[in-house]
C-alpha cells in the first residue's frame, strides 16, 4: 500500500497531490460529522428522561471526533505530503498541538459520559437519597479536578514542544527553590481552598443538594467547586462562599447522615384547653396527609406560662421540605379545630376586681 501511495505522489504535481490529501481529510470529517448529526437526530425523537450509554456517547463526543479523527488522519498522512524542507517540521508541529488540543478536548467530554452514567446509576428522584448524594458530590469534585489537570498537561506539551520554551525551562530550574518558596507563599490561600475541596469531597460534612443553615439562611447544597460553593437559599438567592468556610466555622446541616427529619409547631391555648380532644385532632390530620412518614406525631403540654400553656406538637416527614410543608399544615388546621370547636380555649387575659370581698372573673 505504501509503495502505491509513494508512486502516485510521484506521478502527480506536488500541488495536486497535498490538494488530494487534504480534501481525503476534509471529506473523512464531513462524513464522520453527517453520521453523527444523523445520529443526534435520531436521538432527538427519543424520550428526554430515556437513558442511553450510545445516546451519552454521541451526545457529548461527537463534537470533539468531528475534529479528533480529521486530525489523526492528516497526522498519520503527514509523511506522504510533498512539503519543502523549511516547512515540514512547522507543519508537523502545529498539526501536532491541534491534534494535542482536540485529543484534550475528547477526554474531557469524555469524563461527562462517565459522568451521565454515574447519575443515571444514582439518581435524586427518592426519599433518602443520602448515598447518591454523597457518590454525586465526589464524582463532582473529581470531574474539575481532572479537567484542571487535563488541561495543564496538554499546556505543558504544548509549551514543551518549542525548542525556545525548553532551553528557557532548562534555565530557570536553576531558580526553581527560590521561585518555589515566593509561590507557595502567594498560593497559600489557594492551596488552602483546594485542600479543603479533597477533604469535603471524601470527608463530606457537605454534599450536592444537602440541607443548611448557614449565615442564618436556609438552602440547599447547588454547587460545590475547587474554591467555593454555592447555596440555593428558599427564595431563590445564591449565597456563594469560599469552600475552607466549611472547614473553619459552624453550620447546620439537616441532612447530614439521612434526610429525615423532626418538625415541631408550638401553641399557645388557655388552661382550659382539652389536650386529647386536640391529641385526637392531630392524629387524625396526620393520617390524612402524604406529608406524613408515619414516625413520630404527639401533642405535650412543655410550658405553663402566666396566662397560656405551651402546647408542642412534633411530627416528623422524609425530607426537611415536608417537613416544612407538614408543620404548616398542622398549624393552620389546629388553631382552625380550636377556634371552631373550642374557641374559650383561645389566649385570654384575666383581672381579678375584689368587691365587697367577691370575686369577679372577666
Amino acid at each position: 500500500m505504501e509503495k502505491h501511495i509513494n508512486l502516485w505522489a510521484k506521478q502527480l504535481p506536488p500541488l495536486l497531490w497535498n490538494v488530494l490529501i487534504i480534501a481525503f481529510v476534509l471529506l473523512i470529517g464531513f462524513i464522520i460529522k453527517v453520521f453523527v448529526k444523523l445520529l443526534l437526530d435520531y436521538y432527538k425523537d427519543k424520550k428526554e428522561a430515556e437513558y442511553s450509554f450510545f445516546k451519552s456517547m454521541v451526545t457529548h463526543l461527537s463534537r470533539p471526533l468531528n475534529h479528533f479523527v480529521p486530525l489523526l488522519v492528516a497526522n498519520i498522512l503527514l509523511p506522504y505530503l510533498a512539503l519543502k524542507d523549511v516547512y515540514d517540521g512547522d507543519v508537523k508541529r502545529w498539526l501536532g498541538i491541534f491534534l494535542l488540543i482536540s485529543f484534550a478536548s475528547l477526554l474531557m467530554n469524555a469524563i461527562k459520559v462517565l459522568e451521565d452514567y454515574i447519575y443515571y446509576k444514582y439518581d435524586f428522584a427518592k426519599a433518602d437519597n443520602l448515598r447518591e448524594r454523597k457518590v454525586r458530590t465526589q464524582l463532582q469534585f473529581i470531574r474539575k479536578l481532572a479537567t484542571v489537570l487535563i488541561i495543564l498537561i496538554t499546556l505543558s506539551l504544548i509549551l514543551l514542544s518549542f525548542e525556545g520554551v525548553r532551553k528557557l525551562g532548562a534555565g530557570l530550574l536553576t531558580g526553581v527553590g527560590i521561585g518555589g518558596i515566593i509561590i507557595g507563599f502567594a498560593a497559600q490561600k489557594s492551596l488552602g481552598n483546594l485542600l479543603a475541596g479533597f477533604q469535603i469531597a471524601f470527608t463530606q460534612p457537605i454534599r450536592i443538594d444537602d440541607v443548611l443553615v448557614v449565615e442564618g439562611e436556609w438552602g440547599r447544597v447547588e454547587e460545590i467547586t475547587l474554591t467555593y460553593v454555592v447555596v440555593n437559599i428558599w427564595d431563590q438567592r445564591r449565597l456563594i462562599l469560599p469552600i475552607n468556610y466549611f472547614i473553619e466555622k459552624p453550620f447546620q446541616n439537616w441532612t447530614r447522615t439521612t434526610s429525615e427529619l423532626l418538625g415541631t409547631v408550638f401553641f399557645y391555648v388557655d388552661y382550659d384547653v382539652p389536650t386529647d380532644e386536640l391529641r385526637k385532632e392531630l392524629t387524625r390530620l396526620l393520617n390524612d396527609t402524604d406529608l406524613w412518614d408515619k414516625r413520630v406525631g404527639i401533642l405535650q403540654v412543655t410550658d405553663a406560662k402566666d396566662n397560656t400553656v405551651e402546647l408542642r406538637a412534633l411530627v416528623s416527614a422524609r425530607n426537611s421540605s415536608d417537613a416544612f410543608d407538614l408543620r404548616c399544615y398542622v398549624r393552620e388546621n389546629l388553631i382552625r379545630y380550636i377556634r371552631q370547636n373550642f374557641p374559650g380555649s383561645l389566649p385570654k387575659t384575666r383581672l381579678v376586681r375584689e368587691d365587697d370581698n367577691i370575686k369577679n372573673l372577666v
